[in-house]
């Protein structure tokens, strides 16, 4: 099942890339704390590095102003996600997680089947907004679309 607005965030350990890999749990990026996060098919790809990310980082001070926390999560490894974060040059407060087995993004259920293309199983396109861990805002992308949870459009829906 999919969550929802008003579901609390589930419990699980992501990772990113600091110093080496280290894990990060739910707990630690969501309480006591207002999070965007948004979701990318998968780092390097197209969509992803031409406009997702990079609205997020063009915009990463606003929400920042907003006391809102931003992190990206790929069903990727904690490598692939730091070396896309440098090349992107994504601002050191901006969380690039790693899902790397895709378990956190299918207990959200958000994940799709992408194994037509030689991806596996990655997550949807979405961005949610959560205040201390309880999901407020869901914006799940329509397959191929990048619409509503480019971080324009969050910002807009704040």
């Amino acid at each position: 099942m999919t969550i929802q607005i008003g579901d609390t965030i589930p419990e699980a350990t992501l990772n990113l890339l600091r110093d080496g890999v280290q894990a990060i749990t739910t707990s630690e990026i969501f309480k006591g704390k207002r999070v965007v996060l948004f979701s990318v098919p998968g780092a390097f790809t197209p969509t992803c590095s031409a406009k997702h990310l990079p609205g997020y980082i063009e915009h990463f001070e606003e929400f920042q102003r907003r006391g809102i926390e931003v992190a990206c999560i790929a069903v990727n490894d904690a490598f692939v996600m730091g070396a896309w974060g440098k090349s992107q040059s994504a601002p050191e407060g901006l969380l690039m997680l790693a899902d790397g087995n895709g378990a956190f993004t299918q207990a959200l259920g958000l994940e799709m089947d992408a194994t037509a293309f030689g991806m596996g199983i990655r997550g949807k396109r979405y961005a949610l907004y959560a205040d201390d861990g309880v999901v407020k805002a869901l914006h799940v992308e329509a397959p191929g679309e990048f619409k509503v949870s480019s971080a324009e459009a969050v910002l807009a829906a704040l």
